[in-house]
């Protein structure tokens, strides 16, 4: 009888992916299965984020109520970017955790299972070239990693100090696991990378030379992907090549991710983000131009230490130029390891939070208008998931959730929809 995998995931999306492995891994090697009742796990894993503050304070809060449920001989694990932060510092804290596994260990996760006490947090570790099992959790997606870690030194994250130095995965490995995702029922890929618009800068096989666009031209020669997508491309590599290949390859979901995370050049230096305002405003323009159609997300962290009240209002000002589709906001998070948390000038909590708010107001009349434009255009979409109440949703090309009534027949398709009314963040509409 299969032992059961209990696994909880914060953070990202290449958190998720990693989850995807390990349960991957551990299906294979020691035949896990999955369970969503904590109670009946002969095996509990967290894997972890340490990006922002409060998934790592969550961790031991989550730890101890593991414990307290868990069954007579369950193991516990943490795994992810605290796991490679904190190392064994962990099981001193919570002597009751069985593992750690950094998140450029993942490949280690069936050894670790097995012996009491292992710490693997190398983040030079290097994966690429491994061959891990299978498994996703949609059936008409894949997630696929292309490459590992950082090679940026942005002051306020801790990213490059978890994760460790960026490499590119062969891009013949990609290839095969996007054809053997293809041959199992997936159409669309999404390609994980901190820098994913950096891929090519830095593999383990020196005679490898394919870069981003080269590669996004390769997987859309693949028969049966037809929607492929991409996080987090950075500003800073979008050149011309790249953002012209966006917007004529037709596999390419019109959809893009550009992390603004200040709108004021000096803070931007400040940050090591290596470019300024108007190069950001630049790009945006031209994607825009080329693909009208197109929805820009970003992320935005205001109260950056030393950003004044004119500084900030930079921020706005790009926020009225670029009107992003989506705005994912933070107030400034001091993180361990990271120069910002040194910085002087910190910024009070009560200022940082009245910014915040300037910021989400804003974006929902942004919001609103785009929302708004849509009913009664017809878009293209991938349904993949029927609900309880009788509705199937999916995401359009330029990945709006969108919901209509109809059967499990749609699944795993793009078919036409007529949008018949608007939510500040998804559509309802009707299958033409």
């Amino acid at each position: 009888m299969s032992k059961k995998l209990f696994i909880e995931t914060l953070g990202c999306a290449m958190n998720v992916r990693d989850t995807e492995h390990i349960i991957a891994e551990l299906n294979k090697h020691q035949s896990y299965s999955q369970t969503q009742t904590l109670e009946d796990a002969d095996l509990i894993i967290i894997n972890t984020c340490s990006v922002r503050e409060k998934p790592v304070a969550k961790l031991f809060s989550e730890l101890g109520v593991f414990n307290k449920k868990k069954k007579i001989g369950a193991k516990i694990g943490v795994c992810g970017c605290t796991a490679s932060h904190l190392g064994d510092e962990i099981i001193k804290k919570a002597p009751y955790v069985d593992f750690v596994v950094g998140a450029r260990n993942v490949s280690k996760i069936t050894d670790a299972v097995l012996k009491k006490g292992t710490v693997e947090i190398d983040i030079n570790n290097d994966e690429t070239n491994y061959d891990f099992a299978d498994y996703r959790n949609s059936l008409y997606r894949s997630s696929i990693n292309i490459s590992l870690g950082c090679d940026k030194s942005c002051t306020f994250c801790i990213v490059p100090a978890t994760r460790g130095d960026e490499i590119s995965i062969p891009s013949q490995m990609i290839l095969n696991e996007i054809q053997k995702a293809v041959d199992s029922g997936a159409v669309e890929v999404f390609l994980l990378g901190q820098n994913v618009n950096n891929y090519g800068k830095h593999f383990s096989d020196k005679t490898e030379t394919t870069n981003f666009t080269q590669l996004l031209q390769l997987i859309s020669k693949i028969e049966g992907v037809k929607r492929i997508r991409f996080t987090s491309p950075h500003p800073l590599h979008m050149d011309d090549e790249f953002i012209e290949e966006f917007a004529s390859n037709p596999k390419i979901s019109k959809q893009i991710h550009v992390p603004l995370q200040a709108g004021n050049t000096r803070v931007l230096k400040d940050m090591k983000r290596g470019y300024t305002k108007e190069w950001f405003l630049n790009r945006c323009e031209k994607i825009r131009t080329l693909v009208p159609d197109v929805r820009i997300s970003t992320d935005i962290i205001v109260a950056f230490p030393g950003e004044s009240d004119e500084e900030f209002l930079d921020t706005l000002d790009v926020m009225e130029k670029v009107k992003f589709d989506a705005v994912f906001n933070f107030k400034y998070s001091p993180r361990p390891l990271t120069p910002a948390q040194n910085m002087p000038n910190q910024i009070d909590d009560a200022t940082a939070t009245k910014r915040l708010q300037r910021v989400i107001e804003l974006h929902k009349e942004h919001q609103d208008e785009h929302m708004a434009k849509l009913v009664g255009q017809t878009l293209e979409v991938l349904f993949e998931e029927l609900k309880p109440n009788g509705e199937v949703f999916g995401f359009s090309d330029n990945y709006i959730q969108v919901f209509v009534n109809g059967s499990e027949e749609l699944l795993g398709k793009i078919v036409k929809v007529k949008v018949t009314s608007a939510s500040r963040t998804s559509l309802k509409g009707e299958v033409v």
